[in-house]
């Protein structure tokens, strides 16, 4: 028998984490109604049926089993078609956090003839029924997971819209574009009549070709913000690497110990500073050893070297000079396109500030003092690793593309429209130019999901949470 289309069935889900005091379970569909009001009394002053009710109203009853046994007492939210997340008639039951007591109600919803939602279901009928485009869809996602103010607020900006309405700009201009070389195909037998001259189609494709690849772009700082901000933490052993992870994020999460060699695997952790998240990585300490655990660990720590944003690379000020010209052949090689920042650790064994020689240190290499033991000089660290983020303050309206596949199908659709102006600047035919122009449009409406197969669309919804 084959599956009826997803708009057919009626869904349901608990939509709230467990352990609150309330729960909430989410019915959407034809029948969204009338199977809550299979299930449900309403109490006094009106026994009006849910069905009767207008929309966006809550009405108090109680959920009641097939023996006519109350299960709760219940709030029901009533949403019509197409006013609704989903577009779908939908309800939203409202009760008490107990797993029992949301098991039992969603057995009773399945009884009547709901079934289970998918992972990412309600959304997905919300995208399909014209609710959202598919990038404000994957935004919700976004927003879900989102865990800094910068994450919420990129999130929130492409829920919204901002990144739609800049490609609905750019997609405007690409059909005003594609006209004008149709017209010329059309036309081509009649030399006179001429609607465009080769270099104000150029002027145009060079303009949205610009606003492609500044959108293209964006994406090394939304990736760093959505995925956190890549830190490692490198040096030799017994530098204070481990004690210096712990003390940034508040608790032992790194083992510290005076036998050296004792971090041989990457820990991992992550705060927020000031409104973005860091993820920071402590490295097995680099030296010389004959250990090949040890010296995988080692070769994973110039790896990690390699994918950071920034370098944190611990010193022990006692042995500042030694241990700089040491590891400084194996750092800084490895550093020249990251932001450097040299800790001279263990500043309370000293009665002064160690003396290293900054003009043998690469320009822009930041020398911070501290005791990661005692937790001095810590916050100056913290506020230069905001520094050397060196990312922009967003704004409400601020367009920055955080999703990989957003990013390529911006690269693809920014090699269609260099085609078309290196075709423009090399009178190209125009069935080439043409033809590049309507791959630079396929690409950016994939974006939105004019054009995504179903298979796309599967891989999109099912990274969400059950009940969203």
């Amino acid at each position: 028998m084959p599956t009826p289309p997803i708009n057919e069935d009626t869904i349901c889900a608990i939509a709230t984490a467990q352990g609150g005091a309330i729960g909430t379970i989410r019915v959407s569909g034809p029948k969204a109604i009338a199977v809550t009001d299979d299930i449900f009394t309403p109490i006094a002053p009106s026994d009006t049926p849910l069905a009767q009710r207008p929309p966006y109203t809550l009405t108090f009853g109680h959920i009641k089993d097939e023996a006519g046994t109350i299960v709760d007492e219940v709030l029901i939210g009533l949403f019509r078609a197409p006013h609704s997340y989903t577009g779908e008639d939908s309800t939203e039951i409202s009760c008490h956090g107990s797993p029992y007591i949301l098991s039992r109600v969603t057995q009773l919803l399945i009884r009547q003839g709901c079934r289970m939602a998918r992972p990412g279901e309600y959304t997905q009928r919300a995208f399909l029924n014209g609710k959202m485009d598919l990038s404000q869809a994957e935004a919700v996602a976004d927003l879900i997971a989102s865990t800094s103010e910068a994450q919420h607020r990129l999130a929130m900006n492409q829920m919204r819209g901002t990144f739609s309405h800049e490609l609905m700009r750019l997609r405007d201009q690409l059909l005003h574009l594609t006209t004008l070389m149709e017209l010329e195909l059309d036309f081509s037998d009649h030399e006179e009549l001429e609607f465009a001259d080769r270099s104000e189609l150029q002027t145009l494709a060079s303009r949205i070709a610009t606003v492609i690849a500044r959108l293209a772009d964006s994406f090394y700082t939304g990736n760093a913000i959505k995925a956190g901000i890549p830190v490692a933490i490198v040096g030799e052993t017994n530098s204070g690497k481990s004690t210096l992870l712990n003390a940034i994020v508040g608790e032992e999460r790194a083992i510290v110990s005076d036998i050296q060699g004792t971090t041989r695997d990457l820990i991992e952790d992550t705060i927020n500073i000031q409104e973005y998240t860091f993820r920071f990585v402590d490295t097995a300490g680099i030296r010389q050893t004959t250990d090949a655990i040890e010296a995988m660990g080692i070769k994973r720590s110039y790896q990690a070297i390699q994918q950071a944003r920034i370098v944190l690379w611990v010193v022990d000020s006692t042995q500042a000079t030694a241990q700089i010209t040491a590891l400084a052949p194996d750092i800084l090689p490895r550093c020249h396109d990251k932001h450097l920042i040299i800790i001279l650790n263990k500043a309370d064994l000293l009665s002064s500030a160690p003396l290293v020689d900054s003009k043998k240190l690469p320009e822009g290499t930041l020398l911070l003092s501290l005791s990661a033991k005692q937790g001095s000089g810590l916050e100056r660290l913290l506020n230069s690793l905001a520094e050397a983020a060196h990312l922009p303050h967003l704004g409400p309206t601020d367009v920055i593309v955080t999703n990989l596949r957003h990013y390529e199908a911006l690269t693809h659709a920014l090699d269609s429209i260099r085609r078309v102006q290196a075709g423009l600047s090399t009178n190209l035919s125009g069935d080439f130019i043409s033809q590049d122009l309507r791959e630079c449009l396929f690409h950016l409406s994939d974006i939105v999901g004019e054009v995504t197969t179903d298979e796309v669309l599967g891989n999109i919804f099912k990274r969400f949470c059950i009940g969203k």
